[in-house]
């Protein structure tokens, strides 16, 4: 018996229509390679994934950037009550070495009122 010759069918041309529609996956050298396709795909998906993957770890480094750069100032500002504190304090110390104590009360401010007429020089 006589094997019979391949017949290779002539198939139309395809047609962007055709990939949109999806008509190029039922021609005979897609069926053939089916399993390619499928690897294509399935790769695709893995890549899609792992972008997504990436951009919300981005997301979350932003996040982090902006609470560190806020405890940043927080940090600077405590800093600088700190240093006030204990300049003060060092103040304090040098007051009572030299014998001087702080005031109870606070002093009041005098307000004096020059009369236009005394201010003239005769």
């Amino acid at each position: 018996m006589a094997k019979k010759p391949a017949t290779y069918k002539t198939q139309k041309k395809l047609t962007f229509i055709d990939i949109i529609k999806g008509n190029f996956l039922n021609r005979d050298e897609i069926k053939i390679h089916y399993k390619y396709f499928m690897l294509i795909f399935v790769l695709m998906m893995i890549l899609i994934y792992s972008n997504h993957l990436v951009s919300t770890k981005i997301e979350q480094v932003n996040a982090l950037k902006e609470q560190t750069e806020e405890y940043k100032s927080r940090n600077a500002y405590a800093q600088s009550k700190l240093i006030k504190v204990k300049l003060e304090s060092e103040l304090g110390k040098e007051m009572v070495q030299d014998s001087l104590m702080t005031l109870q009360n606070h002093p009041h401010k005098l307000l004096i009122k020059l009369d236009p007429n005394d201010a003239k020089p005769k």
